[in-house]
C-alpha cells in the first residue's frame, strides 16, 4: 500500500464519501432551487389572482402623497380590508410618484408605510405587464411585487412578503443537512466495509509478497505462500491474486530446478575434490621422490621442474581442500560443537602470522580472562587464519594489524583491523563471494584462491554467527566475527 497519500483502502473510502458529499450538495442545491421556484410560482399565482384590488381600495382612503415619496394616513388607521392576508403590500403610483402605500397588519387592518428613497426607487421601476419582481424593501423585508394598470393612468402594485418562502427554504436546508449528514455517515461506514471486503485479497497478496521478500530463497526448504485466488473471477483484485499465484508457481518451479542443479553441482564439486586428493597426493609424492638426494645429482632443469611440480601440487591441494570444505558447508553438514578457548586461538594464529610476515606490526587487544565459545575449533582457527592471511596479503610491509576480542551480553566478537589501504568500494558488495580477489597479481603471487573470505563467511554462518566488514578508524579494513557466547573464563573457573 502506498504511504505517500494514505492507504488504498482509505483513499477509496474517502473518495466514496466525497462522491456522497458532492451528490448530497448537488441534490440540496437542486431541491432548494426547485422549491424556491415552486413557492415563487405560488406567490405569483396569488398576485395574479389578487390583481390590483387591494391597491385600488386605498384610493377611497384619505391619503395624500407627501414630498419625497412618503404618504401619511390622516384617517382611521384601523380600516380593515377583508380578504387580504397579513403582510400584503399595496401601492398606488400617480405620475411616477407614490401616492399611497400600506400593508395589512396582524389584525387585518391597513397600516400606512413609509418607504425609504432606495426602496421607493425600486418600486417605481416596476411596470405593468412585466410580471412579478422580487424587491428588497429594507425595513419591510423582501417582497414579491406585481404591477397592474389602474384608472386615469395610475399604477396599482400589490406585493406579498417572501418571509414564508425564506422560512420554508431554511427549514428545508436544516432537514437536508441533517439527512445528508446521516447518509454520509452511514454511507461512509458502508463504503469502508465494502472496500475492506473487496480489498481483502490485496491484503493477503501484500502479506504473501512481504513473506516472499523475507525468504532467503537459497535452498529448497522455503515454502512459497499462495493467495488461493478463485478461478476465472471477474473481479480485478482476484485476477491480480491469480496472476501472483501463477508467478509464484513459476518461481517455485525455477527454484526447484535451480536447487536440483545446485545439488548436482555441489555433489560434483565434492566428488571431484575428493577424487582429486589421491592423484594430487601421488603427484606430490612422485615429485618428492624424484627430488630426493642420490649419488647422481639431478640436472638443474630437472630439479627446478620437480620443485615447480611440488609447489603447484601444494597450491592445488589447498584449492581442492577449500572447494571440498565449501561443498560441505553448502550441504549443511554439521560441525563439531565443543568448548573452544577463543583467546588461545587468537594467540596461536597471530603467532603464526607474525612468523609468516615479520615485516608487519602485529598487535593484540584481548580481555584479561580467557573467552570460551562453543563451536568447531579447527574451523574457527581457519577463520582467524584466513582473516590474518588476508590482512597480510593485501597490505604492505610495516602495516599494523591488530586482533582483539569483545565480550557482549549474548555474543562474542573477534575482530581483525589494519591501517592499510582498505577494501575498494567496488568490491565491498561481493567481498564474501567466491573467487573474489582484490589485487589479482598479489593474490596469485601469494597463492590466493579467492576462497578465504568465502570460507570464513560460511564457517561463521554455520556457527549461527556472522562475519562483516567495515572500515577501521585508521581507514583500513576491519573484519568482525560475531559468535554466540558460551561462557567466559571467569565462569569456567567457578
Amino acid at each position: 500500500m502506498s504511504t505517500r497519500s494514505g492507504s488504498l483502502r482509505g483513499r477509496l473510502t474517502a473518495g466514496m464519501v466525497v462522491v456522497l458529499l458532492v451528490a448530497g450538495l448537488a441534490v440540496g442545491v437542486v431541491s432548494q432551487l426547485f422549491v424556491r421556484h415552486f413557492l415563487l410560482a405560488r406567490v405569483d399565482e396569488q398576485l395574479v389572482s389578487a390583481g390590483g384590488r387591494y391597491a385600488a381600495s386605498l384610493e377611497h382612503d384619505d391619503h395624500r402623497p407627501a414630498d419625497g415619496g412618503l404618504d401619511h394616513h390622516d384617517g382611521d388607521a384601523d380600516d380593515v380590508i377583508p380578504g387580504q392576508s397579513e403582510g400584503t403590500l399595496g401601492i398606488r403610483l400617480l405620475g411616477g410618484r407614490i401616492a399611497q402605500a400600506a400593508v395589512v397588519g396582524e389584525d387585518g387592518a391597513t397600516r400606512p408605510v413609509t418607504l425609504d428613497p432606495a426602496s421607493a426607487a425600486e418600486v417605481r421601476r416596476i411596470r405593468p405587464g412585466t410580471g412579478s419582481h422580487s424587491v428588497d424593501l429594507h425595513a419591510l423585508g423582501d417582497y414579491r411585487i406585481r404591477a397592474v394598470p389602474g384608472h386615469d393612468g395610475e399604477v396599482q402594485l400589490t406585493g406579498l412578503p417572501l418571509l414564508p418562502v425564506d422560512e420554508t427554504l431554511a427549514q428545508l436546508l436544516v432537514v437536508e443537512v441533517a439527512l445528508f449528514a446521516g447518509l454520509v455517515l452511514v454511507g461512509g461506514a458502508a463504503a469502508a466495509l465494502v472496500v475492506r471486503r473487496s480489498l481483502r485479497p490485496l491484503d493477503q497478496l501484500a502479506a504473501n509478497a512481504l513473506e516472499v521478500s523475507t525468504l532467503a530463497l537459497t535452498g529448497g526448504d522455503e515454502p512459497l505462500p499462495s493467495t488461493a485466488a478463485p478461478d476465472r473471477s471477474a473481479r480485478e483484485v482476484d485476477q491480480v491474486s491469480e496472476a501472483f499465484d501463477r508467478m509464484l508457481d513459476r518461481v517455485r518451479n525455477a527454484m526447484s530446478a535451480r536447487d536440483v542443479t545446485e545439488a548436482r553441482l555441489r555433489r560434483f564439486v565434492a566428488d571431484a575434490s575428493h577424487e582429486l586428493r589421491t592423484p594430487l597426493a601421488t603427484i606430490r609424492a612422485s615429485a618428492e621422490y624424484g627430488a630426493r638426494p642420490t649419488d647422481a645429482p639431478l640436472p638443474p632443469s630437472t630439479a627446478d621442474a620437480l620443485g615447480r611440480i611440488h609447489v603447484a601440487a601444494d597450491r592445488m591441494g589447498v584449492l581442492v581442500s577449500d572447494l571440498l570444505l565449501l561443498a560441505r558447508l553448502d550441504a549443511g553438514r554439521p560441525l563439531q560443537h565443543e568448548e573452544v578457548d577463543l583467546t588461545r586461538l587468537v594467540l596461536d594464529t597471530v603467532a603464526d602470522a607474525r612468523t609468516a610476515a615479520p615485516g608487519h606490526r602485529w598487535g593484540l587487544d584481548l580481555p584479561e580472562e580467557a573467552v570460551i565459545v562453543e563451536g568447531d575449533e579447527e574451523r574457527l582457527r581457519q577463520v582467524l587464519a584466513n582473516l590474518l592471511t588476508n590482512a597480510r596479503t593485501h597490505t604492505p610491509a610495516g602495516t599494523s594489524v591488530t586482533t582483539g576480542i569483545l565480550v557482549g551480553t549474548d555474543h562474542v566478537e573477534a575482530w581483525v583491523a589494519d591501517d592499510g589501504p582498505g577494501v575498494p568500494a567496488e568490491l565491498r558488495d561481493e567481498l564474501f563471494e567466491r573467487f573474489t580477489r582484490g589485487d589479482t597479481s598479489r593474490s596469485r603471487e601469494h597463492g590466493s584462491t579467492g576462497l578465504g573470505l568465502a570460507i570464513a563467511h560460511g564457517i561463521a554462518r554455520a556457527h549461527d554467527g556472522s562475519l562483516v566488514y567495515e572500515s577501521s578508524p585508521s581507514g583500513g579494513a576491519c573484519f568482525r566475527l560475531c559468535l554466540p557466547s558460551a561462557r567466559s573464563g571467569s565462569d569456567q573457573g567457578r
